[in-house]
């Protein structure tokens, strides 16, 4: 398997530090309002790589960080008047059911920068005694020019950036390219105790303390969005580096490309975004992820409605394919195909390429379902790649539909009961409309479910249902 390694800008081999095991640290949300349509990429794009190294059998450690202290949720309570605890639990919890509603699992850890005040206060003590950072008026900066290595992630010269920088008025710092490790308290901010004095700490050394303490120097996989590369994680690798003299951070960088919106990135500073939470409920949250992955993790996204909703008649393609053979495919996957699909993504994770091996066992499948010959091998690798790309057609949940149906029932004389059972009660009376050639109360009862959602099927093999 190759990773398009950002640092080194190559094609590499990938080879974890741990035979066997696989550490990921994803770059998380800054939680100051609800997320937009690009955070749900970066989301999606390293779900699949965690759900491809587990389906090849590495025992995966996924961390995956909420930053909760920050000038931006800062600036968003104080606009607001509200605390920034209460900004943050707003904020999360719109990621978190974002997340749930694109099929992301939950990491399997998830610290809070808020929670690791001390092995940010550590390193930074590491950082001052090796002579990378300094005290000035209560801030601590690192000193950029004491790491002979900064911008080799960036591919940025030093001197060519210090051109550009300046030093802002209220800042201590010796040069215009250092940056904050420690802020000292303002009025009405959060603030923990230091040695330097009650301040909180600065953006990028939050990832670099949590992401030792839970992987560990050296560990595998560091991932974001391309807008991170400069500066947050060229400077995340000057800190970790710095502090443990002879230390490597992280082996391989990730980085996914930008979403777009007529042609420009979305931003939060600037508005120019489309809620994440909106674009879920609008559309099936699985035609979103599938929007996410048909094109390569490293090359920009276009979002439109029109992307969006072509994604959906895929999907539909095909789940309709699966609905086809109910039950679970118990036959060993068809071995062409998983060649093909396991090819693509050791190809530096071309899910693009991955899908369209998906695509073409769909095709072949209704081939031979059509014909009425055995797919069951078709079937079965399916599965396999629909579990990998998190693309599953998700178990019916009607709970939300319970008052409907049940006067559906009472209208049609079925005996009402939980959820899919009064579907079945409802396609009965249907069979046995029909059977008695009662075409009105037959075509009643079906248009009547697709109006809440629910669309029957009538097939060669039996009639069939699904939500909209």
């Amino acid at each position: 398997m190759r990773i398009f390694n950002t640092l080194g800008r190559e094609l590499q081999e990938f080879t974890p530090r741990d035979a066997g095991k696989v550490g990921i640290y994803v770059c998380g949300a800054t939680v100051q309002s609800r997320p937009h349509v690009g955070h749900g990429r970066y989301a999606v794009v390293f779900d699949v790589v965690r759900r491809y190294l587990e389906w090849l059998g590495y025992e995966v450690t996924y961390v995956r960080n909420i930053t909760d202290v920050d000038d931006k949720i800062i600036a968003a309570a104080a606009e607001a008047g509200i605390t920034t605890a209460e900004v943050v639990d707003t904020a999360n919890r719109a990621f978190q059911q974002a997340y749930d509603a694109l099929g992301v699992a939950p990491p399997t850890i998830e610290p809070r920068a808020t929670e690791h005040i001390a092995d940010m206060i550590e390193m930074i003590e590491q950082l001052v005694a090796g002579g990378h950072a300094y005290e000035a008026g209560g801030d601590v900066y690192f000193a950029v020019r004491s790491f002979p290595g900064y911008g080799k992630l960036s591919g940025r010269d030093i001197d060519e950036l210090r051109s550009g920088e300046r030093i802002e008025p209220g800042e201590q710092k010796r040069d215009p390219l250092d940056f904050a490790l420690w802020k000292a308290a303002k009025p009405g901010e959060p603030r923990w105790d230091s040695p330097w004095g009650a301040g909180r700490p600065g953006w990028h050394i939050e990832c670099s303390a949590m992401a030792r303490r839970y992987l560990g120097n050296g560990f595998d996989i560091h991932a974001g969005g391309n807008d991170l590369i400069f500066p947050h994680h060229e400077n995340e690798i000057a800190q970790a580096e710095a502090a443990v003299e002879g230390a490597r951070f992280c082996r391989y960088w990730m980085h996914n490309g930008l979403l777009n919106l007529g042609g420009e990135k979305m931003s939060k500073s600037t508005g120019h975004i489309v809620d994440l939470l909106e674009a879920v409920h609008r559309y099936p949250p699985s035609a979103v992820r599938l929007f996410y992955l048909r094109t390569h993790y490293r090359k920009p996204l276009e979002f439109s409605s029109e992307a969006l909703d072509d994604a959906a008649a895929s999907l539909e393609r095909l789940w309709a394919f699966r609905r086809r053979a109910p039950g679970e495919g118990e036959a060993a996957p068809e071995p062409e195909a998983m060649e093909q699909f396991r090819a693509a993504l050791d190809d530096d994770f071309d899910v693009a390429g991955g899908l369209a091996v998906m695509f073409e066992a769909v095709r072949e499948g209704n081939r031979l379902l059509d014909a009425g010959e055995e797919a069951s091998s078709w079937i079965a690798a399916y599965d396999v790649m629909a579990g990998v790309l998190g693309l599953g057609e998700p178990e019916m949940d009607l709970d939300d539909l319970a008052g409907p149906l049940a006067a559906l029932a009472g209208e049609f004389g079925v005996a009402a009961a939980p959820g899919a059972a009064t579907v079945e009660g409802l396609l009965e009376g249907r069979r046995r409309a029909r059977a008695e050639r009662d075409w009105g109360a037959a075509d009643a009862i079906r248009d009547r479910l697709g109006e809440i959602g629910i669309v029957i099927e009538d097939t060669a093999d039996g009639t069939r249902w699904h939500r909209r």
